[in-house]
């Protein structure tokens, strides 16, 4: 199993967790609510998880320019 975590804002690849002795538990998932497990982990047929998260680089930009959050796609 691997664990690809990739930017929900830009896209941008992060990281790559691969080990297939990894739990949700190590992870922190365990912490979401069912809510934000939807939003944040997708799995795949392959027993591959995307996370998605926000990379350095968007969290700068909406530090800064907060009026970015106000649309849909605002850092492709």
């Amino acid at each position: 199993m691997s664990v690809n975590y990739v930017c929900r804002h830009c896209r941008t690849f992060i990281g790559r967790i691969d080990s297939a002795r990894i739990t949700e538990a190590q992870l922190g998932f365990h912490f979401l609510t069912p809510d934000e497990r939807r939003d944040i982990i997708a799995y795949n047929s392959g027993g591959d998880i995307t996370v998605r998260i926000t990379c350095d680089y968007c969290k700068e930009a909406f530090e800064f320019n907060p009026e970015l959050s106000l649309l849909a796609s605002p850092l492709q």
